[in-house]
């Protein structure tokens, strides 16, 4: 035990000094802030405002037909068309002609059949949909009107009926839409975030054995230390790593979450809604959505939460670290290990995207035999926990996790005490399974 702790406090200080980690501590918040702020700007970048002359032969758009931030309608006089067809190709600051035709005893589908979108220019698929969606709208409102219903009548009939629902086995709390959305948010933030940390510290062990055994350090240090107290000290230490990592984030999203919130709060008491109207932040009742969010995080069981996402994380990443750490010594470089992660990735990727579809119904089948099963149980069941799990199920998974995990640290001992001394002699699966069975 004294070994494997000096190896786990090396492999701890020689990770955490490095520059590129501090650095990647500080920054990662950041850079996935201004990635995702990079995204929306690329995507509103793209979008451009069109301009399209509309000749309203029916003389009920023109009052109704609005334009939009991406599509400016110009209204033309009907006597206009030809010579605006005519000319098409080669006038500017305008992408086409709408061309709506007379509409006579109320024929919607002659009507549908004979509009026409004139374009002397490429338009995106959006502002397609975008105006087929207005005139959609504007002939939906006819329709009703040569009904004799009207718009108060309408909403009515299209008013949703909201089920609201009490958990009597969960002290009967309310488990309403906003609730679910907000646990689903949880789910996949934990759930993403198990993925990636031992996806990203698996394959630094991995990286980590691989140079010491091409460096031909290894051969100096099982001189003083046995093979498996090397890979585990190894493998506890990069989780000590991932760990400090992690700490440091949350602590950075917590600080960030209070000084938005304060900032929020200031904006919202300068924004002024004008005489005889509210804020647009009133409007759409920020305030009551983000306390009924704040209500339903108070609500969650946060004991339960971070103690089986601490024990499944740990579990998970020594099952996969043990992996890796044994893919590391089995081969010679880098190039080798893609025939071998494949084992460990994909295992992992089908819990991560299984757990996707079981959002819908975290208690179902699917849910149940992925939280089992242990190669994709490190993912699956900390995308349940926010939604509760019996406790019996928290228990049985443990139990097969651990067994497994202390199997597969077993396995990958005894290929690492092998494979880590091997040099030239490229492993094969018949290879691997010799070194398991000496």
């Amino acid at each position: 035990m004294n070994n494997i702790l000096l190896i786990t406090k090396r492999e701890y200080l020689t990770q955490v000094k490095k520059k590129s980690f501090v650095v990647l501590t500080l920054l990662a918040p950041i850079l996935m802030i201004a990635f995702g702020a990079t995204i929306a700007f690329m995507f509103k970048a793209n979008k451009t405002k069109s301009t399209f002359d509309v000749v309203d032969k029916t003389g009920i758009f023109a009052e109704h037909l609005k334009s939009t931030d991406n599509i400016n309608y110009v209204y033309v006089p009907e006597s206009a068309e030809k010579s605006l067809v005519s000319a098409l190709k080669d006038m500017k600051g305008t992408d086409g002609i709408l061309i709506l035709p007379k509409l006579e005893n109320n024929d919607y589908a002659k009507f549908e059949s004979e509009t026409q979108l004139l374009l002397n220019n490429k338009i995106g698929f959006d502002t397609k949909q975008n105006i087929a969606s207005d005139i959609s709208g504007l002939i939906k409102k006819e329709k009703i009107k040569n009904l004799g219903i009207t718009e108060i009548q309408l909403t009515n009939l299209d008013k949703s009926f909201e089920l609201k629902t009490k958990n009597l086995i969960d002290d009967n709390k309310s488990d309403s839409d906003l609730t679910y959305g907000v646990k689903s948010g949880l789910s996949m933030l934990l759930m993403y975030a198990t993925f990636m940390f031992i996806l990203i510290y698996g394959v630094r062990v991995m990286r980590s054995v691989l140079e010491e055994k091409n460096n031909r350090v290894v051969e100096i240090i099982i001189s003083s230390v046995k093979p498996f107290e090397l890979m585990m000290g190894k493998i506890i230490g990069v989780t000590l790593v991932a760990l400090t990592q992690f700490s440091a984030w949350i602590t950075m999203a917590i600080i960030g979450a209070l000084f938005l919130n304060t900032g929020f709060s200031a904006i919202k008491g300068k924004i002024p809604g004008g005489e005889g109207s509210e804020s647009m932040m009133d409007k759409f009742d920020i305030q009551q959505i983000a306390t009924q969010i704040s209500h339903t995080l108070l609500d969650l069981n946060y004991g339960l939460i971070i103690g089986v996402f601490i024990i499944f994380f740990l579990l998970g990443y020594i099952f996969y670290s043990s992996i890796y750490a044994a893919i590391g010594s089995a081969v010679d470089n880098e190039t080798e290990t893609s025939q071998f992660t494949i084992f460990a990735i994909l295992p992992l990727t089908l819990g991560m995207y299984g757990s996707f579809s079981i959002m819908g119904n975290p208690d179902g089948p699917m849910g149940f035999w992925l939280s089992m099963i242990p190669f994709t149980s490190p993912v699956a069941m900390i995308a349940r926990i926010p939604f509760g799990v019996p406790a019996w199920q928290i228990i049985l998974s443990i139990a097969i996790l651990l067994a497994t995990t202390l199997s597969m640290v077993y396995v990958a001992a005894k290929v690492y005490k092998v494979g880590i001394l091997m040099y030239g002699n490229k492993a094969t699966m018949k290879e691997l399974w010799k070194w398991v069975r000496t």
